[in-house]
């Protein structure tokens, strides 16, 4: 399997010519002719990974592509068809097999509504945990990890990524960093890696990682 980490927190997997895309979000670039597209992760309804005019483009190559995402994200995109997911649902896309955990945002302010968030496990073995430090019940091989978000602490991150213990790592939803930011908080998310015995890498916007 080969992941492509694309702006923000958009991820493209690919295995034996088939794709899964996770979270197009309106912080990622137009994306255009991807072919053999099996499906389309949401993993909740906000903008920078749920959008309209991104899901179009994937479809307009891919209509029998499969959406999941919650119950707000089926809501929000209707009337394109869509499967609304939630912790514990296990679904197979092609030759991807998708599990889900969790059920809630992480809290962005007590002033602001809390939404539904599902992570998701691909192939057992890639874990995304959307917007949220839902723990997985399982070892996991790759960790694609939050390391920016208006959600999020650092203190959190580390946490999560020392609970986790991931074979491998790298960073995701990280538009809202400069240059110095990611040195920062990559530095975090490699250390703690490094200290289970994993491997760290980053990847810029258009790079990808085979498996």
């Amino acid at each position: 399997m080969k992941v492509t980490k694309y702006e923000h927190a958009c991820l493209v997997l690919e295995q034996n010519g088939e794709k899964v895309i996770i979270d197009p979000g309106s912080y990622t670039r137009p994306i255009e002719g991807e072919a053999n597209v099996k499906a389309i992760v949401i993993t909740h309804m906000h903008d920078d990974h749920c959008y309209e005019e991104q899901i179009d483009r994937i479809l307009k190559t891919n209509p029998d592509a499969q959406i999941f995402g919650t119950d707000e994200v089926v809501k929000r995109i209707a009337p394109r068809k869509a499967t609304a997911v939630h912790h514990g649902d296990f679904y197979n896309a092609g030759g991807f097999t998708l599990e889900f955990f969790g059920d809630v945002h992480a809290e962005i302010h007590r002033s602001i509504p809390l939404i539904q968030n599902c992570g998701v496990m691909v192939n057992d073995y890639l874990y995304y945990p959307g917007d949220s430090f839902t723990r997985p019940d399982r070892k996991v091989e790759l960790l694609a990890c939050p390391s920016s978000a208006p959600w999020a602490k650092i203190s959190e991150i580390i946490d999560f990524v020392a609970d986790v213990k991931p074979n491998s790592s790298f960073p995701t939803h990280n538009i809202h960093l400069s240059e110095l930011g990611h040195q920062m908080y990559n530095s975090r998310i490699k250390a703690g890696t490094e200290a289970n015995g994993g491997q760290f890498t980053f990847l810029e916007p258009g790079e990808s990682q085979e498996l």
